[in-house]
């Protein structure tokens, strides 16, 4: 589930894709499944795209958009997690380095090696208090640095992780005069830095579609191309669909399960759905989900986590194309990381309160600024550098009187049955849960669903490749010339990159798409067109504009929203979303509300 962005329900005279959506229509047509999972954040899509390739038959329900909570609102890594050694989390931190590895091998379109470098002002600071916090999770008294010989123990722990399938680097380090050589933004009373090598990635929202595309083309029978046009289709998934209410009626033609009631959140629209086995995924609303299904639990106790994100070329420059992770005075690691042109900085960790908004405070963004002086003092940030801010908060689970840093950031599945009838629905709720070992949490969980169904595994995720990572050239040389096979009299070099960029090679079916009818350039950028507008809306799901912007592109990311932006996309999807002109002045509205609330995004004086 993602937060709370309010929603456009369509007006009786505009609706979409016909009478309903084709991916609602095809659960309403067969309204069962063996399989049902709530939330379609990372971990969700990952157990549905498992169980999909399983042959289960598995339908999937997001209550907004893919992608839009916590998997969303991420710091863009893929990390093993140095600091959770600390917390003694020895078997999270050797799957996370494992699975890192591996995503770099299977999903290397997104996922790109990330060297990062930890600025160290001190030697032997905090070796006393460390074996406290190790032993306690708290932090004593006054935080205390963690000096250079602490930072060399754990990166030399990290390393041997990394030796099973590792292709990274070991760490180095660097002494003063070295340290300046490289970083020379650096604070000068820097006496060391350590260097060594995660991943990042870059596009987490497409990353989530590829793995959601993955599980729907799993489950269509063979020769079908589009998913709702399969009668016999085992794999389906709709966004905007929320879970409202559970009664243990079961499924009449089988005599099991237990029925839900799903809503349509664009039409308001509701009808009941079976399943013998349902799978919460919904991150922080895991207890809220259960509540709706008339089990209330106390499983969660999240944090929330805010960034920002800056157009400076200042800070960029002394980056040198480095993420920069440190400790920042009151104990929190936080980091500055470059992307592209843009630079990343977060992120904070406090407990949330469920019933606000997750968004990014003045306190928040005083304390960026501060962490960023105190490793660049030279550096001067000002709030008008601000593009983008995104907030989320962490599934972790209810950590009482431990501080949010020392929250586990493991996972565990809860089971328990819906009813008292032998044949109720079994609930799996999903308890904590990162980015990083996603794949590995999917297929553990995939085969607890597997053991309640009395199924085998078929096919293991380890090796298989996610959806524009087959075949994605193996290096820069491999990247041009793949742009160069594939630019046409009408798609230049940058827009060509641009769609290997966006899309993976997967960016082929969207160019065989793209030149099979004559194509339009936009007005107010160059990174889209007509045509490819027109693909997002019939294979992307797209609900609302402010899907396009922030989801299927990170044109708000970046910054590069503007009000003529807003009208030209709304324009051109009024025709493939059906959308009369109240429709589209509703969705112009809805994008400027998103923006502008959880990402301080102004747009509204620029609007026509």
């Amino acid at each position: 589930m993602g937060p709370k962005e309010p929603t456009v329900h369509l007006s009786a005279g505009a609706p979409r894709s016909g009478a309903e959506r084709s991916s609602v229509h095809s659960l309403r047509r067969r309204p069962h499944a063996k399989v049902l999972v709530v939330g379609g954040g990372i971990n969700g899509v990952g157990t549905f795209r498992d169980l999909a390739l399983q042959g289960v038959d598995v339908a999937l329900v997001e209550r907004g958009d893919y992608c839009q909570g916590a998997s969303g609102a991420s710091s863009h890594m893929i990390h093993g997690g140095i600091r959770y050694l600390e917390n003694g989390e020895f078997r999270l931190v050797r799957e996370s380095v494992v699975e890192r590895n591996r995503l770099l091998k299977i999903a290397p379109h997104y996922v790109k090696p990330l060297q990062t470098t930890i600025p160290i002002f001190s030697t032997f600071s905090g070796i006393l208090s460390a074996p406290m916090r190790f032993l306690t999770h708290k932090q004593q008294g006054k935080p205390k640095e963690r000096g250079a010989f602490l930072i060399k123990v754990g990166l030399s722990l990290y390393d041997s992780f990394s030796r099973d399938g590792g292709t990274v680097p070991r760490h180095q380090f660097r002494t003063h005069k070295a340290a300046l050589k490289e970083l020379p933004a650096l604070r000068p009373d820097v006496k060391y830095t350590a260097t060594y090598f995660d991943a990042s990635v870059h596009n987490p929202e497409r990353l989530t579609l590829d793995v959601l595309q993955d599980g729907v083309k799993a489950g269509r029978p063979a020769g079908t191309e589009q998913a709702h046009n399969a009668q016999g289709n085992t794999a389906r998934a709709s966004n905007y669909l929320s879970l409202q209410s559970m009664s243990p009626a079961p499924n009449p033609g089988t005599g099991r399960g237990s029925t839900v009631r799903l809503r349509d959140e664009l039409t308001g629209e509701e009808f009941d759905f079976t399943a013998d086995v349902i799978v919460n995924t919904t991150g922080a609303w895991v207890d809220l989900t259960n509540g709706a299904m008339g089990a209330a639990s106390s499983f969660m106790g999240g944090t929330k986590g805010s960034h920002i994100v800056l157009d400076h070329p200042g800070l960029l420059a002394a980056c040198r194309g480095r993420e920069i992770f440190f400790e920042h005075t009151d104990g929190r690691i936080v980091l500055i990381y470059p992307m592209g042109d843009r630079v990343l900085v977060g992120t904070t960790d406090v407990d949330a309160d469920m019933s606000e908004d997750a968004v990014c405070t003045d306190d928040e963004i005083a304390y960026f600024f501060d962490l960023i002086g105190h490793v660049f003092p030279s550096v001067d940030v000002t709030p008008e550098h601000i593009v983008y801010t995104f907030s989320g908060v962490r599934p972790l689970p209810r950590h009482d009187a431990t501080q949010p840093g020392f929250v586990s950031r493991d996972y565990r599945i809860e089971r328990r049955t819906s009813g008292q009838d032998a044949g109720s629905a079994v609930v799996l709720s999903l308890v904590g849960g990162k980015w990083t070992t996603f794949r590995a949490l999917a297929e553990h969980l995939a085969n607890d669903v597997l053991a309640e169904l009395g199924m085998q595994r078929k096919v293991s995720t380890a090796q298989l490749p996610i959806g524009g990572g087959a075949g994605f050239p193996a290096d820069d040389n491999g990247v041009q010339q793949w742009i160069k096979a594939h630019m046409s009299a009408g798609r230049d070099a940058d827009r060509t990159a641009g769609l290997l960029t966006r899309y993976g090679t997967r960016a082929e079916e969207v160019i065989g798409y793209l030149d099979a009818a004559p194509d339009q350039a936009l007005r107010s950028t160059r990174e889209l067109s007509v045509r490819e507008l027109e693909y997002m809306a019939a294979h992307e799901q797209v609900g609302h504009l402010v899907d396009v912007l922030i989801r299927r592109t990170s044109l708000a990311f970046r910054g590069l929203v503007t009000g003529e932006l807003l009208n030209e996309l709304a324009e051109v999807l009024s025709g493939p979303l059906n959308w009369d002109a109240a429709t589209r002045t509703a969705e112009i509205k809805h994008a400027q509300d998103v923006l502008q609330r959880f990402h301080r995004v102004e747009t509204h004086s620029l609007v026509s």
